[in-house]
């Protein structure tokens, strides 16, 4: 069986946002109530308590006026937060759950499907329990045999609502022969990322081109009553942080869809892509210098869509260790050479002479071709 998740951009009512807005306060509340009382029992007695929302719906009446799926449904995220925390198994185990704050916390609910309490009706509605007929913007139909598992309402900082419905359908992948169709990719700053056939990915910063009409509205966000701490939020400012988030919201869309074409088309052209297994998020931090163009790339997302739409094809998706010296080896006769970060051409003892990125991506396509054959 296969999972896949639809993303539909939803219209609620006046009326149905208060409910959503109950929905996700009564969720951030029965959290924080659950984890409060098991740091307590457990510091207590050292064992582990038990709780479910059930417990404090007597104490909070409030809390029967929402979805209760949507409730058991924290029960159950706080629970596996739990196990992989203490779970010694795990290669990379966990932080310990943390409280949800009210300003922070992402604004969403996961709400499960009961014999059609989640529908998509007329291909202009989507159907949820406690919330009834919600208008959406059906862009893409399920296949007639999937069967629908749950549905995630949230909200963006934007103001803006979508409903994600997850899918499960049965599709047997079948791993296609391994072939010579084959592609390396070396992470580049200032193009997403260079390939083993010379050509760049993007240059488009997304952040970056949009700069100048973000700081002007930041500027404005800061002259207005209720940006300085403890002072109360006027309407202005509210409108004006929304024409803030609106702007960041787009330019995340931008990115989102760029990466979604670019993966969709190596996906499509290659069965073996073959990349290095950075962690994008050390290579952001101040050491680097070039934190927010890494940021801006994208290049962790983008690896993720890779994987998995190479997966659903049937093809190879190969991860070269980090630590493999991809821009220090010579692609023509295998030297290995130091560079420095401001060395950006490959000159090689042999007279071999190539760009570094390039150099790398071919390093790591034939790295690849080697874990692929021993696998």
């Amino acid at each position: 069986m296969v999972n896949r998740a639809i993303k539909y951009r939803a219209y609620p009512t006046t009326e149905q946002e208060v409910i959503f807005a109950k929905t996700f306060g009564c969720c951030r509340k029965v959290w924080n109530l659950m984890l409060s009382d098991k740091i307590t029992y457990y510091r207590t007695t050292g064992e582990s308590l038990q709780t479910t929302p059930a417990m404090y719906k007597k104490d909070y009446v409030f809390l029967k006026e929402v979805d209760s799926l949507a409730l058991a449904n924290v029960q159950m995220n706080l629970q596996k937060a739990y196990k992989n925390c203490f779970d010694k198994k795990r290669k990379k185990r966990n932080g310990f759950p943390k409280f949800k704050s009210r300003k922070h916390t992402r604004k969403s609910y996961t709400t499960n499907n009961q014999k059609g309490t989640v529908a998509i009706v007329d291909n202009k509605y989507i159907k949820l329990p406690k919330i009834g007929l919600v208008k959406a913007v059906i862009h893409r139909q399920p296949e007639a045999d999937w069967i629908i598992k749950s549905a995630t309402v949230s909200q963006e900082s934007d103001g803006t609502f979508y409903i994600s419905i997850l899918f499960e359908y049965e599709k047997n992948i079948v791993k296609i022969s391994k072939s010579n169709n084959v592609i390396g990719l070396d992470y580049k700053s200032d193009g997403l990322y260079m390939d083993s056939n010379g050509n760049i990915g993007s240059n488009h910063k997304y952040y970056k081109e949009s700069h100048k009409k973000l700081a002007r509205e930041q500027r404005k966000l800061s002259r207005k009553v209720g940006s300085k701490k403890n002072q109360i939020k006027s309407n202005n400012y509210l409108k004006q942080l929304k024409k803030v988030n609106k702007i960041h919201r787009h330019i995340a869309n931008q990115r989102l869809d760029n990466l979604h074409k670019l993966s969709t088309e190596i996906a499509n052209q290659y069965d073996v892509v073959c990349v290095e297994s950075l962690d994008m998020k050390a290579m952001s931090n101040k050491g680097f210098g070039n934190g927010k163009a890494t940021l801006d790339n994208g290049y962790g997302l983008f690896l993720n869509m890779l994987e998995y739409k190479l997966f659903d094809k049937g093809k190879y998706f190969i991860k070269v260790d980090k630590w493999y010296p991809s821009s220090q080896l010579c692609s023509c006769c295998g030297n290995r050479k130091k560079l420095t970060l401001t060395d950006r051409v490959y000159k090689c003892d042999c007279g071999f002479k190539l760009d570094r990125d390039y150099n790398a991506a071919i390093n790591i396509k034939n790295e690849g071709l080697r874990l692929l054959e021993v696998a």
